[in-house]
């Protein structure tokens, strides 16, 4: 602390960075309940042939938040692997990823790097349908990319290793970059995927369409089954839940300390006080009582008795015989502080 008992700048900017840090993780941890508790309330729907007598009884044809089952089905056509023959789907997403070293002058370490250089997501309109088929029912799936989780399976990835030189090596050196290659993924959607949507049902005319939710809960078109979605859920609200606890617990510990140096600092300043005020009382009932010269030869411990002790070798004469009794060990004079080797005996006349 500094004078005054404040709290110093560096424990402040400590104490602030804290208590932004718990403010930030307890927000992530109430949004991410939030979607939790929202995805618990979801309703269920059937992907059967009372889906569409269903959506005629909501209120305004619409689920707000349902959740529905059902495999992937092409509506026109389908999207092929530019890799895997035979490989169709509905998505399609190719990305170029450079991978480097990067020279890092305050670790001085070398530290992997990752840069995606180019990527093209394709989408072709999809429904899902009953995993039995035969049910003469199918949910429009829109607006697929804008999904909060979109499981894409990887089909393809290979990784094209960079060609160098032994020039090449020295300059990678020289300007603290050594790239490692370049990685080519494929990941689609492929037809005949088990997923499970969660968003609005509409019924839209002829068309039962699954699209974002308007009440600003997450899309989700996963490849979990909508248990294992929700666990997966929890599971993200615990570790967020143990963060927060964690990043609190640490604020109140720095507060804590902070208080109690404050409040050290609050007694040492009233212990000082209280010794002046008794120091002070004790001049003036010597003055008062014995008059000035009695001051001169009292005691510079206890200010009540007369000095009887004459310390060597620093030859002080400053204190009674108590209250060198009382000195803690080593015994120092009380004026130069020098060690006391011995002691003579003051006899007044």
């Amino acid at each position: 602390l500094e004078g005054g008992g404040r709290p110093s700048a560096t424990q402040a900017v400590l104490l602030a960075a804290s208590t932004a840090v718990t403010a930030l993780l307890y927000s992530v941890y109430r949004q991410k309940a939030r979607v939790a508790r929202g995805l618990e309330g979801a309703r269920k729907v059937r992907l059967d042939g009372d889906l569409r007598a269903v959506l005629l009884e909501a209120p305004g044809r619409c689920v707000p938040y349902a959740v529905i089952e059902g495999v992937v089905q092409s509506v026109k056509e389908t999207l092929s692997s530019q890799f895997v023959e035979s490989c169709k789907g509905v998505v399609q997403r190719l990305t170029l990823q450079e991978h480097k070293m990067v020279w890092n002058r305050t670790t001085h370490l070398w530290n992997d790097y990752e840069k995606i250089i180019h990527q093209r997501t394709n989408t072709t309109p999809f429904d899902l349908v009953p995993a039995e088929g035969g049910a003469g029912v199918a949910v429009r799936v829109m607006k697929p990319l804008e999904a909060a989780e979109l499981s894409l399976e990887t089909v393809y990835e290979k990784f094209h290793p960079s060609v160098q030189s032994f020039t090449d090596v020295i300059g990678h050196y020289i300007s603290g970059e050594r790239p490692k290659g370049i990685q080519e993924t494929e990941q689609m959607l492929k037809v005949g995927t088990a997923l499970t949507g969660v968003g609005e049902l509409v019924l839209d005319n002829a068309t039962i369409k699954l699209q974002p939710p308007k009440q600003g809960m997450p899309y989700y078109l996963s490849s979990l089954d909508f248990e294992s979605l929700l666990q997966k859920q929890e599971s993200s609200i615990r570790f967020w839940k143990i963060l927060t606890v964690v990043s609190g617990f640490a604020t109140c510990a720095i507060l804590f300390f902070l208080l109690r140096k404050q409040y050290r600092h609050h007694r040492e300043r009233q212990r000082l006080r209280q010794m002046q005020e008794e120091f002070r009382q004790a001049q003036e009932r010597l003055m008062n009582t014995e008059g000035g010269e009695t001051l001169k030869n009292a005691c510079v411990v206890c200010l009540s008795s007369t000095k009887s002790c004459v310390f060597l070798e620093c030859g002080h004469v400053c204190s009674c015989h108590e209250c060198y009794q009382a000195l803690p060990k080593p015994k120092k004079c009380p004026i130069c502080r020098q060690g006391i080797t011995r002691v003579v005996p003051l006899y007044n006349s």
